[in-house]
């Protein structure tokens, strides 16, 4: 049996929103209490869109293709928690996270992931930038309204 393949260090973050701007946040299995948005490691010879759309699916059972995914062109650089490095290849210490958005049209009925997740909540945007443990994922959602109001 062959060890699994490194993970690549370039990553998607979705935070996937209503129009109310209420936000999906997702509790880690592995880290009871640290909450979150989707997010996951892009696989070999995946487009960034692709993996924002296989990610959702995976940890939230949405079908993202139903709604509207947006690229934000917002890259953040940070360093992978020393917890989580085994998962890469040696001397690998960042990564690189391409955030998007995903507005769907209220709040959706979620099966987490087990194996990654514990359990889901809709929260509104101010109280989900303070829940979650990412500063980028923080950064993100602080973002929503500004966003909301440019494509009105």
């Amino acid at each position: 049996m062959s060890a699994a393949p490194h993970k690549i260090p370039v990553s998607t973050l979705v935070v996937i929103h209503t129009p109310d701007l209420k936000v999906l946040l997702l509790e880690r299995a592995d880290h009871p209490g640290f909450w979150q948005s989707v997010t996951g490691s892009q696989d070999e010879g995946e487009s960034l869109a692709d993996t924002a759309l296989r990610e959702v699916e995976e940890e939230t059972g949405i079908d993202a293709r139903r709604y509207r995914l947006e690229a934000w062109n917002l890259r953040n650089v940070y360093e992978i928690y020393p917890v989580w490095r085994h998962r890469y290849a040696p001397g690998v210490t960042h990564n690189t996270e391409h955030v998007f958005g995903l507005e769907v049209p209220h709040e959706l009925a979620v099966k987490v992931a087990p194996r990654e997740h514990l359990s889901s909540q809709w929260l509104p945007w101010e109280k989900a930038a303070e829940r979650v443990f990412s500063w980028s994922n923080r950064k993100a959602i602080l973002m929503l309204p500004e966003r909301k109001r440019a494509r009105e």
